[in-house]
């Protein structure tokens, strides 16, 4: 009887430890590094896959350079979310991510924005547009040109058109596009040159007027799992973000499905 009642607390000492380490395991939020300008749309999409599914999802938004060097030294993220082709291309290069995953789901519109109070601005964004004459002494808020995505972007852009060199020492560089986008929303910049998703989250801007398409490069949002991500559900959450109910959310986002 004695070996009995010891087995008994043997097994229930193994439930006590076992069991809540399984539940913790269960319930560990799949962590998700995304580039700012998904942050509107990641939230939605997120908040309904928990609500249906029961797993939690942690999301942590930043310039996609600033994400990428996180993961490169040692950040815990099971999804990266990029939004452009080279910062994903970095931690791949570097073997961070698991390539058999990685998806290019996403595109976007570049668009000059200004402060929705007052006269509208009108520009013709054709080679040369006095942008110059348009910005006076004022400020031009984009990201970072050197390392933010949406600042690599308008760089391109406004070289292409030929006005780079006469706005250039006037841009705002911002650590990613929702620190741009809130620069004009208050006022503190004359213009920003953002993503048609941010700037439709903002009532206190307006768009002046989108990029052709043809000055810079394609704006691609490519998506892929982490190489140390573990999470027995981080699969199943990346490949939620290609279904329909995800697509809507994104497509009301304004982004464009890229097939």
């Amino acid at each position: 009887m004695a070996r009995s009642f010891g087995r008994l607390c043997l097994a229930f000492a193994f439930w006590l430890v076992v069991v809540p380490l399984a539940f913790a395991q269960d319930t560990k939020p799949i962590i998700v590094f995304a580039a700012s300008s998904l942050q509107t749309a990641l939230n939605t999409i997120a908040k309904d896959w928990s609500a249906q599914t029961g797993k939690p999802v942690t999301l942590s938004y930043g310039a996609s350079s600033a994400l990428a060097r996180q993961i490169e030294q040692g950040a815990p993220a099971d999804l990266f979310a990029s939004a452009d082709l080279d910062w994903m291309n970095y931690v791949a290069e570097r073997k961070l991510v698991d390539p058999a995953t990685r998806t290019e789901l996403l595109g976007n519109t570049l668009v000059l924005i200004e402060p929705a109070e007052g006269p509208p601005t009108k520009l013709e964004m054709a080679p040369g547009f006095d942008l110059d004459g348009a910005l006076g002494d004022a400020r031009l808020a984009t990201g970072n040109p050197q390392s933010v995505p949406v600042g690599r972007y308008a760089k391109a852009a406004l070289t292409t058109l030929g006005v780079w060199n006469a706005v250039g020492s006037r841009i705002a560089g911002a650590d990613n596009v929702r620190a741009a986008l809130a620069l004009v929303a208050r006022g503190e910049a004359r213009f920003g040159i953002v993503y048609l998703t941010d700037a439709r989250t903002e009532p206190k801007v307006r768009v002046v007027a989108p990029f052709p398409s043809s000055s810079h490069p394609p704006i691609v949002y490519p998506f892929a799992m982490t190489a140390a991500s573990i999470h027995p559900d981080a699969a199943a959450f990346l490949a939620h973000l290609s279904t329909p109910a995800a697509i809507q959310v994104f497509e009301a986002e304004g982004f464009a499905i890229i097939k």
